[in-house]
Formats: C-alpha cells, structure tokens, sequence
C-alpha cells in the first residue's frame, strides 16, 4: 500500500494532463520560473540594501567618534 507501481503514476499523469491539458503544463511551469527568479532578485536586493544600510551606520559611527574626538581636544 506504501508504494505505488508504474500503473498508477500512468493514470495519475492521464488524469493529470486531462485536468490542465498539454498546453497548460508549460506555462504553468514558465510561471514557476519566473516567480522563482523574482524571488531570487528580491533576496539579492534586499542584502544589498542591508549592505548599504550597515556601511551607512558604520560611517555614522566614525563621524560620532571623531566629533567626540575633536570636543574632548578643544
């Protein structure tokens, strides 16, 4: 009962390609794709921005010690 024999993936692709058609798989799995490629895109962008936004606090950083730096002299 665990496993199925090749008859019943048969009827399961039958069944398969009667409900979406031949045409309809294709497209269905371009969208797959494209959605992925979204989605990595997505990902790339947002560590760039955190990128960006560590090296922008990091910067601040700098800028408030050599401000301390230069009150803590005069």
């Amino acid at each position: 009962m665990g496993t199925f024999s090749i008859w019943h993936w048969l009827i399961v692709l039958v069944v398969v390609l009667l409900l979406f058609g031949r045409g309809k798989i294709p497209e269905l799995m371009g969208d797959v794709a494209k959605g992925i490629k979204s989605f990595k895109k997505g990902m790339s962008d947002e560590e760039a921005s955190a990128e960006n936004a560590k090296t922008v606090e990091h910067d601040a950083d700098e800028s408030a010690e050599a401000a301390k730096g230069k009150t803590g002299k005069s």
